[in-house]
């Protein structure tokens, strides 16, 4: 029983649905996660836009490597597995996403920026960030300034659906295989 009530799609207010609505045409459904933030609709529809704002301004492989991280690293298995899929579906190899979720994301298979993303997301699921001034430097040198401070926010918002998720007892959807 889920700790409160979830909200279905033809209950959220016109501006989730909109928001919403390709992803529940391209899922099939609408996840758990939406479903019981729908509780504080205009705080879900900012996640959202701050999500999508991430992944427009980011490299793909990095907003992946930087979630699947702190999703295995925070047990977060309803991300995880929504991730594996969609890194998948952008490009990333069977073989790639075996290192990301081993923690082999080491040279020559993966570059400097992907390294650096990696060791970043680890800081800041293992240790909230203490301590990673210069793993954000590393990033940074790899790669610029806005890159940067971009993946310490998709680190952190993936920290924040962990903590939501993992709060609230959320698995992977029933049907939903893994990658």
């Amino acid at each position: 029983m889920a700790l409160v009530d979830p909200i279905p799609f033809d209950a959220l207010d016109d501006e989730l649905r909109l928001l919403l609505g390709p992803r529940v045409e391209r899922l099939g459904y609408l996840g758990e996660f939406f479903q019981l933030a729908a509780h504080q609709p205009d705080a879900l529809a900012g996640f959202i836009r701050f999500t999508e704002s991430l992944k427009a301004a980011l490299p793909w492989r990095l907003v992946e490597i930087a979630a699947l991280t702190v999703a295995t690293e925070t047990e977060n298995d309803y991300e995880r597995v929504q991730h594996e899929r969609l890194a998948l579906k952008l490009g990333m190899s069977e073989e790639e996403l075996g290192a990301v979720l081993a923690g082999e994301v080491v040279p020559p298979a993966f570059a400097p920026a992907e390294v650096a993303t990696r060791a970043l997301a680890m800081n800041c699921a293992r240790r909230t960030g203490r301590d990673g001034d210069g793993l954000l430097v590393a990033l940074r040198d790899a790669t610029d300034q806005a890159t940067a401070v971009g993946v310490l926010l998709v680190c952190s918002r993936y920290l924040a659906h962990a903590n939501f998720v993992n709060t609230m007892g959320i698995g992977v959807p029933e049907g939903v295989a893994r990658a």
